[in-house]
Formats: C-alpha cells, structure tokens, sequence
C-alpha cells in the first residue's frame, strides 16, 4: 500500500483517464510524473497541471526502458489505446503497451519498492456468460477477434502483475475498470457516449450500434479515479471490480443524453460490432467491503457535466 503521499509515476497520464488521476494526486499531495507517449492522450489535458512544481511530463512510449524516472512510491500503470476505434486502429501498439509497457512499468516499480497499479478493464471478461460479473469469473473472449488485441493485452498484463507479484514480491494492485465517462474524452474516440454527445449537439442522428437492447454500466470518472485512488492506498491486491453497477440499455443511455442536450435527433441504429458483449454490469461487494468505495455521482448529474464540457470545447464554442 502506499501510506502517504510521494512520488507518483503515471503512465498514460496525458489520456482521458490518466489526467484524471494525475490531478487527483496532486490534489492528495503527490508529485507527479506524468509519461504519456501521445499515441491516443494530449498535452492538452494536463496543461493546467503544468504550472504544479510537483507535476511533470515527459513523453516516453512504454514499449520502450524507462529513462531515469527517480524512485517513485507509486507506478500506475494506464498507458493503453483504450476505446474499439483506436485499438483497432493501433493493434499491435495496443498489444505492446499490454506486454512490453507492462513489463517496463512493473519493472521501475520493483526496482523502487514503489506499489503497482494496473489498470486493466471489464473487457476481460468478453461478452459474459455471468452476469452480474464478478472477479472470480473467468471469462467469455474470442482471443482471435477484432478485440482480442485489447482484451488479450489486459489479460496477459493481469498475468505478468500476479507473476511479479508471486516471484519477485512486487506489491501490486488490479483495477478491472468498467464503461467510465466524463471531460477530456475525446470526441472522434469512438466510444458512445462521446458520439451520442457530439451528434446530439449538432442535431444529427444518435448512431446505436445493434438492438440498442445491449447493456453496459456507466461510470463518472471522478468516481473511478477515487476507486483507483482507495486501491493504491490499501493492502488488496485484486482483481477489484471498479464500475457503476447500475445497468442500462445503450439506448437508454442515448435517450438521457439526447434529453439533456435538448436535442430533436432521432435515433438510428446501425450494424453491432463483432464480438460486442450484450451484458455488461460489475459486482462492486469487493470494493464495497474492502475498500468502503462506490459511486456517488448520479447519471444525470455525471452526463450534464460532461455535456457541458463538449459544448464548451467544440471548434466554435469561443466565436
């Protein structure tokens, strides 16, 4: 565990949820060093970080060793493509980051005593045959699919994690992070609630992918940055389910944002994706008992936040 604040290195730190977390550091007095390569994170999402003498970034990909990074108390490992369009996009990257980046990572954290956190994903367990799903569940994964390059990267990062830990000692923590949204996303990332939100606010249709029946759990990111947060600073090794567990249908989710917007867009629906899981809710009692952690903003609440930040950031928002 980590018991007080110190040095904090955080791959992927420039990316929607990684300069999330680097601002929740800070904010709990951390020093920050924020490595982020660019390949799907920007600088823009911590420039104002950057002004923090206890903040610093340094662009490095994670394939590659680590220069000289000190000896931070905490490595949290994030750097990943994250959403289909751009693992798809990057699939080989995406695999590297999982293995190589993992490796790198785990590595500076073993040399430094530091506590290692891996944020690994719900796409562990694919399109689920147990639902709600819980951490002793193994899975549903097509490893030769379109997304088994993410999904395969997160489970072999899992496995070289508990490898490290059996073998060497490291002290090491598994996030299994579900569907989570807010600021900073970015709008062509692919995911839903970025493309409902910028189609809702130009008044075109709302793209649902499928029946729209299919469902997911929707967390905001304050939320899932302070479940990564109670994970670092406890003594629980995980996997630890960290996600909403109120389950809605695509759909619904697109009607919310639609209403909020205010938007008169219809909703179309499009072909599925392959292998794009019908069901997908967390058990969260592990987090609960362990980590006295579980969401507090409402969807509502957490959607107008981030519609707000879209309406304010489109390219003719300052004219």
């Amino acid at each position: 565990m980590v018991a007080a604040p110190g040095h904090a290195l955080v791959t992927g730190g420039a990316g929607f949820l990684g300069s999330h977390l680097c601002e929740l550091l800070l904010r709990n007095g951390f020093r920050v060093s924020c490595v982020d390569s660019f390949a799907t994170g920007t600088a823009t999402n911590v420039d104002h970080l950057r002004e923090d003498p206890r903040f610093r970034l340094i662009e490095h990909d994670v394939t590659a060793p680590f220069p000289d990074v000190g000896d931070p108390t905490l490595v949290a490992h994030l750097a990943s493509a994250a959403s289909p369009r751009d693992y798809q996009r990057l699939p080989i990257e995406t695999l590297h980051a999982g293995a190589l980046g993992t490796m790198h990572a785990l590595e500076v954290a073993e040399r430094a005593g530091a506590r290692f956190l891996l944020t690994s994903t719900s796409e562990v367990y694919g399109d689920p045959l147990e639902h709600p799903q819980r951490e002793s569940y193994w899975g549903n994964v097509n490893p030769i699919g379109p997304r088994s390059v993410y999904d395969e990267a997160k489970r072999y990062a899992e496995a070289l994690t508990m490898a490290h830990l059996r073998q060497r000692g490291t002290d090491v923590a598994i996030a299994r992070i579900f569907n989570t949204y807010g600021p900073r996303m970015r709008a062509d990332d692919g995911r839903m609630i970025p493309n409902f939100i910028t189609q809702a606010i130009a008044g075109a249709p709302l793209t649902v992918a499928g029946s729209g029946t299919q469902t997911r759990s929707v967390c905001y990111v304050d939320d899932t940055v302070a479940g990564l947060y109670a994970l670092v600073r406890s003594t629980l090794t995980g996997p630890v389910n960290i996600g909403n567990p109120r389950e809605l249908s695509v759909r619904r989710i697109a009607e919310e944002i639609r209403d909020l917007v205010g938007s008169a867009s219809v909703i179309e629906s499009v072909p599925g994706a392959v292998d794009d899981p019908q069901r997908r809710c967390p058990d969260i009692s592990l987090a609960r008992r362990e980590l006295g952690w579980e969401p507090q903003v409402t969807l509502r609440d957490g959607l107008r936040r981030t519609v707000d930040w879209f309406a304010g950031h489109r390219p003719d928002a300052a004219a």
